[in-house]
């Protein structure tokens, strides 16, 4: 009988998996954060706006060098979005973020969710260790690297 009120994951249990390695991998090499926020519908209008609200309410703004990404995904509405903080944001721009979202589109519609994640989280990493290296003396995970796990 419990069984019949589980909750439908959004991911398969070794695509979380992979998702969460590639967070981990990519953030030993930056002092930047990267976040995966997924949900079956987004309830707000624009797909940013949504973005911008989960990034404020998981707290992403207070990482000390302000260079935290949020990858946002709403999966029966067809929606992605990535919101930078402003610290990364000052260094690649709209465009970066707006190829990136373009990438994942293109991999979402041949079925391929978590490919598209963990090559968005290597293209976004990589942006990351190139300006905010990972320095051993200053730099600790300031966030979570699960994916969080919406309605």
């Amino acid at each position: 009988m419990i069984g019949f009120f589980k909750k439908k994951s959004l991911l398969s249990e070794e695509d979380n998996k992979r998702i969460v390695e590639a967070i981990k991998s990519t953030e030993q090499l930056t002092s930047g954060e990267i976040r995966v926020y997924m949900e079956s519908k987004n309830p707000l209008v624009s797909t940013i706006e949504r973005a911008s609200e989960i990034f404020i309410k998981m707290q992403m703004h207070q990482t000390k060098q302000r260079n935290a990404v949020l990858l946002y995904i709403a999966l029966k509405d067809k929606e992605v979005a990535l919101f930078g903080d402003e610290g990364i944001h000052q260094q690649v721009g709209s465009d970066f973020w707006n190829r990136q979202v373009s990438q994942m589109i293109h991999l979402f519609k041949e079925n391929s969710i978590a490919d598209g994640v963990v090559k968005c989280v290597a293209e976004v990493g990589n942006v990351l260790i190139d300006k905010f290296p990972y320095n051993s003396l200053e730099d600790k995970n300031e966030l979570p690297d699960d994916i969080v796990f919406g309605k």
